[in-house]
């Protein structure tokens, strides 16, 4: 197959949309297939252009086999409504614009939660005649909505319409957990054209090892129980909560919270920080997707953290997966659906009700008190790993395509003749 993807975000960007497009894709061209990604000069999440990178008009790479295209936007940082609005359209317009002058591809597939990218990714489809798949990462604009960045009314209702048009229009959606499929079923959205695709986690860059003794040393972090959050600092985190939690374990010297990664509540929780006094709270800088092993390799207990609403009953953070195949025990401090029923099911770690400073508190201290406990919960983790690889999740998506491409030629070749 020939692939044509939108994705506004991919490495050297870490964050989930980047790091499970590139390492599917990898899986993708291994397999024969060509892949080319229309994307920008990575600036994701601060909104600064990463070093050897120009915001340029157009500009190819290739990637480990993938073609790139990176064409122009307006950059913002991961903050504040209308700016990363603008940032999103001006993405969409340009991938449509560069994807006209591409060969013809099998297929265009665009993912979310960047919603104007599948605005684009669709436009494209249409222009070129061929199938449009929409991967659904996320319920956006619900989730947009859900953390208070945009007000119900009537720019809302129109982009929902559109949102909806999109579903219809698509000849597959593939989403990410099996809660957005039923509510885009519930929305009326046809059950058939909806696949499930669960996230998961590359086996060959994550595995369980020691603790860097490198790292340990660099930030004063020797003889700690680590409680590490690693992944984007947002609005949809509840990440106060966990700065709660640690003024509740100053008590316990040995207990450490680990904050790695950036984002827009970032700065506002380093403030917090300093005006409790806490001493057993570490920020640090958002590092490359090569890097991240070591520093999941610091932590003995993987943290996830969400807002208490029920949009993020739906939402399964990739972070799981990449803990899962650290072999660490997973805390999650978010509302009941499909991840607590994930880690529940699969005995990988502890569930407690979100925005909840002394139930995440209990909880630190069990995991850091009970050793035969933790370790269970590692080795489970482990094992759930293998069952949640890229390359499974790979496989499940092409699955998905190759019929639709099946389907075009065959259509294709009873027109010409």
């Amino acid at each position: 197959m020939n692939i044509l993807f939108f994705s506004d975000n991919f490495p050297p960007e870490v964050n989930a949309s980047a790091s499970r497009v590139f390492e599917r894709a990898c899986y993708w061209v291994r397999w024969g297939h060509q892949v080319t990604v229309i994307s920008c000069a990575p600036n994701f999440p601060q909104g600064k252009v990463y070093a050897g990178y120009k915001n340029k008009w157009y500009q190819t790479e290739m990637m480990s086999g993938i073609r790139v295209i990176r064409v122009k936007t307006y950059i913002s940082a991961n903050e504040g409504f209308l700016l990363r609005t603008l940032d999103f359209i001006s993405y969409m317009f340009m991938a449509f614009g560069v994807a006209l002058f591409q060969k013809k591809p099998d297929l265009i597939i665009a993912t979310s939660p960047q919603f104007f990218a599948a605005v684009g990714g669709w436009a494209a489809a249409f222009c070129k005649r061929v199938p449009f798949v929409f991967e659904l990462g996320d319920l956006w604009p619900a989730s947009i909505a859900a953390v208070g960045a945009m007000k119900q009314g009537l720019v809302l209702r129109m982009i929902e319409k559109v949102e909806l048009f999109l579903y219809h229009k698509a000849a597959a959606v593939v989403a990410l957990t099996n809660a957005f499929k039923d509510d885009l079923v519930k929305r009326r959205i046809p059950e058939n054209k909806i696949s499930v695709v669960i996230n998961g986690v590359d086996l060959s860059r994550y595995s369980p090892r020691g603790k860097d003794k490198e790292l340990l040393k660099q930030y004063s972090l020797n003889q700690k129980f680590i409680v590490g959050y690693l992944g984007t600092h947002g609005l949809a985190h509840a990440l106060e909560t966990i700065l709660e939690t640690a003024k509740k374990m100053e008590d316990k010297p040995s207990i450490h919270f680990l904050f790695v990664g950036d984002g827009a509540t970032k700065k506002g929780l380093q403030e917090k920080t300093a005006q409790m006094g806490l001493t057993n709270v570490t920020f640090l800088a958002a590092q490359p997707k090569s890097e991240m092993p070591r520093f999941w390799s610091l932590c003995d207990v993987a943290l996830v953290s969400l807002k208490n609403t029920p949009v993020f009953e739906t939402v399964i953070p990739s972070k799981v997966f990449e803990a899962m195949g650290m072999g660490l025990p997973i805390l999650f401090a978010g509302p009941k659906g499909e991840l607590s029923h994930i880690i529940d099911s699969e005995k990988v770690g502890v569930c407690v009700l979100p925005e909840d400073a002394v139930a995440l508190s209990c909880a630190v201290v069990r995991l850091f008190e009970n050793n035969e406990w933790r370790l269970q919960y590692a080795k489970q983790s482990l094992m759930a790993a293998k069952t949640h690889t890229r390359e499974e999740q790979a496989k499940k998506m092409v699955a998905v395509l190759e019929p639709l491409v099946l389907g075009q030629k065959g259509i294709q070749a009873v027109v010409e003749q």
